[in-house]
């Protein structure tokens, strides 16, 4: 195997690493907001900065409250799981062909 494919293996390692925690974040999330933490506490503002963008983002293109209920994690979930389970494997797939099965 040579180094690129490596450095690409590496990349499309920590990627879906950096997917899979963020995964854990977004149910961070939901659960705060059943528990209706202090806004104030350093690490419920930091959860809140880093997945209400994208939350706000998928309310704003897509209709996702119903009822009342916000589906925006749902969808959120389903978009990495695709990116997962689907995008990454196939850019590898294409970047090194020797891998595939």
């Amino acid at each position: 195997m040579q180094g690129w494919e490596r450095l690409v293996l590496f990349t499309f390692g920590t990627i879906d690493s950096i997917l899979q925690l963020y995964i854990y974040v977004v149910i961070i999330a939901v659960v705060m907001t059943w528990l209706e933490p202090n806004p104030y506490n350093p690490i419920v503002r930091f959860i809140h900065s880093i997945t209400e963008p994208l939350f706000d983002w998928v309310r704003e293109h897509l209709p996702v409250v119903i009822g009342g209920l916000d589906l925006s994690p749902i969808l959120v979930f389903f978009a990495i799981g695709l990116i997962r389970q689907v995008l990454l494997p196939t850019l590898r797939d294409f970047l090194i062909p020797s891998l595939r099965t």
